[in-house]
């Protein structure tokens, strides 16, 4: 089943036992995220808090706080589905006659069916606050962990275009809350919506943007999504759900309000925070307790002003913490481990798995088994990764034979510790690091490590003989699978 907006995906968990109702009062500051992490790290359910000191408006997080819910809200049973589904297209062999060229066009097409679609009016403009009227502090805002600096809006899909070409990006960054219409906007200066302020700011003009809270339970899933820059996460998010994603024009970003593009936002959101930017006015943002376990530190970014908040007559506050793993987080990291697989194996088909383990935060660690053809492809396969994307924060890169399961994360250090000479097998090289990296020599570059844990070849300088594994016949493993009752087992 597909759901179309959160209250329906609430249902639905709620039906499924993956929903537990909180009626008691609880403080946004600091209590919600004590509650949501002893959850999400027991494995609980999505939590639905009715009744939120300080606001009329009910709070659901941990959403995403397992595969199974994640599936959900990709309306999938298992999300190799997708993966499969997106290896189908690529691994396509070109048409040979009419009817090839039929079925060709027909799977090419499941991509682009469901372009995003404009209509008058959405759900998520029921009740429209306007200047005065606009009040954040309405809202019940999270104050996630001691030392943050205040009320962060942690799961805001947040629009931007690009002055220059119109195009839409849709990205997940946190928001700190100010006053009643001020906040600071936080993103890294590696994503398309920093992309798009600095055009703005280099052009001197004041850039619309605006942050959808809630909605759709594919689009935050979207707006995390490592896409190619021409691609629209929209149209990902319309491919995923096998509809198109509905849109309405902002209230206040439009070119009759002096923009030079109209922002347009999801028809279903539950809430959605309109305003601009000023090109030359950053203010101080941070600290804020990260995915990496650490605060990120304060530092300078743009002030958001805000122009409106609108909203559905009931709408649902959706929002999520992260810290230490796991977390909700995790949930959506692995979610794009296995849907990107296919496309990460057309740049480097050589790799047969790949596993973003919990303890490296997406970025830390990556393990990957490869089908080892010459000599040093192992290098050859972690400077290729380290080539595409997001995929260049990679911090430590390991590579083993593909025969090991990288899944198994004990199994694949038991190769780390077994197959590899530190001085032949380790490679460093200097480049991007994710900015929350306090530990890289600075902000946003610093070294990355590669570790060779595959079998070594005599072409590759090892000049002893490379012994056997310990490995029983298959024989006797099937002889002991029939008998295994008849040991007393």
């Amino acid at each position: 089943m597909r759901y179309q907006n959160l209250s329906d995906f609430a249902a639905g968990l709620e039906k499924n036992g993956g929903l537990m109702r909180i009626q008691a009062e609880v403080s946004p500051y600091l209590e919600i995220s004590e509650i949501a992490d002893r959850t999400t790290k027991a494995g609980g359910p999505a939590l639905l808090f009715e009744n939120v000191r300080g606001s009329e408006f009910p709070l659901i997080i941990n959403t995403y706080g397992t595969m199974e819910r994640v599936c959900m809200a990709l309306g999938v049973s298992d999300i190799e589905e997708i993966a499969d589904e997106i290896a189908e297209m690529i691994h396509m062999a070109p048409p040979e006659g009419l009817m090839d060229k039929v079925k060709t066009a027909a799977r090419l097409a499941k991509v682009a069916k469901f372009p995003p679609k404009t209509v008058r009016s959405g759900p998520c403009q029921e009740v429209v606050s306007t200047g005065e009227d606009v009040d954040l502090n309405a809202l019940p805002i999270i104050t996630c962990w001691p030392l943050d600096a205040g009320p962060y809006i942690t799961f805001g899909q947040v629009f931007t275009k690009s002055l220059h070409t119109g195009s839409r990006n849709v990205g997940l960054y946190r928001v700190q809350i100010f006053s009643k219409n001020e906040a600071a906007m936080h993103w890294h200066m590696h994503h398309d919506g920093a992309g798009h302020y600095r055009e703005y700011a280099a052009a001197g003009k004041r850039m619309p943007l605006a942050v959808a809270v809630g909605g759709d339970p594919v689009l935050p899933y979207a707006a995390t999504a490592p896409l190619p820059h021409a691609i629209d996460e929209l149209l990902f998010a319309g491919f995923l759900k096998k509809d198109h994603v509905t849109l309405v024009k902002a209230k206040t970003l439009t070119t009759e309000h002096g923009y030079d593009h109209d922002i347009e936002v999801p028809a279903e959101a539950d809430f959605v925070i309109e305003g601009y930017l000023e090109p030359d006015e950053l203010v101080m943002e941070g600290p804020f307790g990260d995915h990496t376990g650490f605060y990120s530190l304060a530092d300078l970014y743009p002030k958001f002003h805000i122009t409106a908040v609108t909203r559905r007559k009931k709408p649902i506050y959706q929002t999520i913490i992260v810290g230490k793993p796991p977390q909700e987080d995790l949930y959506l990291g692995k979610a794009t481990e296995r849907i990107f697989l296919p496309l990460l194996r057309t740049q480097v088909p050589e790799i047969v798995d790949m596993n973003l383990p919990i303890f490296g935060i997406f970025h830390n660690f990556v393990f990957i088994a490869i089908d080892k053809q010459y000599p040093w492809h192992a290098r050859k396969a972690m400077s290729s990764v380290w080539g595409l994307g997001q995929m260049m924060f990679s911090k430590i890169i390991v590579v083993v034979d593909k025969h090991v399961n990288v899944q198994n994360t004990d199994e694949v250090w038991f190769y780390v510790g077994s197959n590899v000479d530190p001085k032949r097998d380790i490679m460093f090289v200097d480049g991007p690091i994710d900015i929350l990296d306090h530990a890289s020599v600075g902000l946003g570059y610093g070294s990355k490590m590669g570790i060779d844990a595959t079998k070594k070849w005599e072409s590759e300088g090892f000049h002893r003989e490379w012994p056997d594994e310990i490995e029983m016949t298959e024989e006797i493993k099937r002889k002991v699978d029939e008998r295994w009752k008849e040991y007393g087992f």
